[in-house]
């Protein structure tokens, strides 16, 4: 089934449906990066994530999807079949006592003020971290000594035919950077979180102590997907990278960022092949320097 067909049936199916069409996944990246996606879908509520997503599976259409797009690297070409984009339209949340329940579109920093606002601790670590709390579950998302399965409770999924599953911490499999969740192919749709009460100005002076720490030694002021790699077992990253003599190489626009050798950051035009030369070239310097092979943290995606 080509493009063309594809568009139609959706049309067809779901005429009061959000859908763009050969969208540039640039617009939707932290990175500024990627090519056209077939379509890009951004759902209203968690009945029409159901919809597409059985739509898909019937016709054997390619989909993936995303949150804010803040750890993706896009090829140039683009993705072929849907793209189902989970942002603000699902970011509903409620207070429950020391219990936070919410949608998974919700942004981890407006998550953090919530937390905040009713003097709960535990989410600090979060306030800084630019995704969707979906995509921070998805890949355990952690900074500054904290990470998602220290304070998730119960995780809602919609499964592969549709169906809303829920898993506990431990039924996650929350290990470093990562969980069951693409594994199994599962959208996260809603998390409880338990945190601890605390006092409001001990909060508000962590959260700011960690967004001083952000603004002085992070690449902030240039587009990037966060971290380029993965932490090495006994190694740090950036400064893995920095001893190599690697800080400020650049392929075309793409540049390890002078401020943060872990960070590769776009200097305006930089293309997803430029990002990957560069990556390709740390990779071998840093293991032909220190024998450490350095894992991408940042998700590469798209037509190759």
């Amino acid at each position: 089934m080509n493009k063309k067909e594809i568009i139609e049936i959706f049309k067809e199916k779901f005429p009061e449906f959000k859908f763009l069409i050969d969208e540039p996944m640039k617009n939707h990246t932290s990175f500024k990066i990627g090519g056209p996606a077939d379509i890009l879908f951004i759902p209203r509520n968690i009945e029409q994530i159901s919809k597409v997503l059985t739509l898909c599976k019937e016709l054997d259409i390619d989909y993936f999807i995303m949150g804010n797009g803040s750890n993706l690297l896009v090829s140039d070409k683009g993705i072929r079949g849907v793209v189902i984009k989970i942002s603000e339209n699902l970011s509903d949340v409620r207070v429950e006592g020391n219990k936070i329940i919410a949608q998974s579109g919700i942004l981890l920093s407006k998550l953090s003020r919530i937390a905040l606002k009713h003097s709960l601790t535990g989410l600090e670590f979060a306030s800084g971290i630019p995704g969707s709390l979906g995509g921070a579950i998805t890949m355990n998302a952690g900074a500054y000594g904290g990470e998602m399965k220290d304070i998730v409770t119960l995780v809602r999924c919609i499964g592969g035919n549709g169906e809303i599953i829920e898993f506990t911490n431990e039924q996650m499999e929350f290990g470093y950077r990562s969980s069951i969740i693409d594994e199994r192919e599962l959208i996260v749709i809603e998390v409880e979180m338990e945190l601890k009460k605390g006092n409001y100005e001990d909060i508000k002076s962590y959260m700011d102590e960690l967004t001083q720490k952000r603004i002085t030694k992070q690449p902030l002021n240039l587009p990037s997907a966060g971290s380029t790699f993965k932490r090495p077992k006994g190694y740090y990253a950036g400064k893995l990278i920095e001893d190599a003599g690697l800080k400020g190489l650049r392929f075309g626009d793409a540049q390890v960022s002078e401020k943060h050798s872990g960070f590769i950051v776009n200097l305006g035009n930089a293309t997803c092949n430029d990002v990957l030369n560069l990556i390709k070239v740390i990779q071998k310097t840093v293991r032909d320097k220190f024998g450490v092979e350095l894992k991408t943290e940042v998700k590469i995606i798209g037509e190759k």
